[in-house]
C-alpha cells in the first residue's frame, strides 16, 4: 500500500489518507537527493512506496533529491538547503517486493519520475554501483540504477553520483561509517524527531553530501551574506 506526503498546496485525495491538508509551495531553486526510496507526491503512485512527512518552517534557497537505488527497497530523500541550513521535504521507500523483476524495474522507474514531477528538482544525487561479490545481485542493482537514472534525466535533471564512502565522510566525517552513525547524524543534522529507516537515511545523506559539495554553485555561495552562517 502507497502513502505519500504532499508538498505543495494541492488537497490530498481521500484514497491516501490525508484529504484536504494544505502545504508549503516550494522553493524557487529545487535539488533531488533519491535513495531508491518512495514517492512523495499527492497523486497515486505505483504500490510498495512509503515515506515520512515534510517539515515546516521557512522556505531554503535549494532543493535536492537523494536517491539510493536497491532491488528490493530503493530509498529517498527530498531536502532543502541554503548551503548552511537544511531541512527535510519528503523522504521514505518504494517496495517493490516479489514481483517479477521487469515489474519491479517499471515501479521503481514510474515512482522516481513521480517524486520528480512532484517537487521539480534541479539536481538529483544518487548512489554509486559498489563491488559486489555476488554477479547476479550486482546486475541487478545496476539495473535498478538505471532505471532511477533515466527516471531523472528523462525529466532533464542534472544527476550525480557519490560513492558510499565519500557520503559517509561528508555526513559523519568517517567513510568506514556504520549505518546506525550515518541515521544517527542525519538526524542531527535536519532534526528530525526520530532516526529514518536505513534506506531512507541513506537517500537523505545523498541529498546532504551534494548539498556540501557541488551541490551549492560557488557564486551563490560568494553571495551570501555572513549573516546567513548557521552552525
Amino acid at each position: 500500500m502507497l502513502v505519500i506526503p504532499p508538498t505543495d498546496a494541492r488537497a490530498v485525495p481521500d484514497s491516501l489518507g490525508r484529504s484536504n491538508q494544505q502545504v508549503r509551495e516550494p522553493p524557487s531553486h529545487r535539488i533531488l537527493g533519491i535513495d531508491s526510496g518512495s514517492p512523495t507526491s499527492a497523486q497515486a503512485i505505483p504500490a510498495g512506496l512509503d515515506h515520512g512527512n515534510a517539515q515546516g518552517g521557512q522556505a531554503l534557497r535549494h532543493r535536492i533529491l537523494g536517491v539510493d537505488p536497491g532491488s528490493r527497497t530503493t530509498g529517498y530523500g527530498v531536502i532543502d538547503t541554503d548551503g548552511n541550513r537544511s531541512r527535510r521535504v519528503a523522504s521514505g521507500c518504494i517496495r517493490v517486493g516479489e514481483h517479477p523483476w521487469p515489474e519491479r524495474l517499471r515501479f521503481i522507474f514510474d515512482a522516481v519520475a513521480q517524486v520528480v514531477a512532484d517537487h521539480a528538482p534541479h539536481e538529483m544525487a544518487v548512489e554509486q554501483l559498489i563491488f559486489a561479490r555476488d554477479p547476479t545481485a550486482a546486475l541487478k542493482l545496476g539495473q535498478a540504477r538505471g532505471a532511477v537514472l533515466c527516471a531523472g534525466l528523462k525529466a532533464g535533471v542534472q544527476v550525480h553520483e557519490y560513492s558510499p564512502k565519500s557520503v559517509k565522510l561528508a555526513v559523519v566525517g568517517s567513510g568506514g561509517a556504520e549505518k546506525f552513525q550515518v541515521q544517527h547524524m542525519v538526524r542531527i543534522l535536519l532534526s528530525l524527531d526520530a532516526e529514518p529507516a536505513e534506506d531512507e537515511a541513506d537517500a537523505l545523506a545523498l541529498a546532504l553530501c551534494h548539498a556540501h559539495s557541488m551541490g551549492i554553485p560557488a557564486r551563490r555561495r560568494a553571495a551570501a551574506s555572513w549573516r546567513d552562517f548557521r552552525p
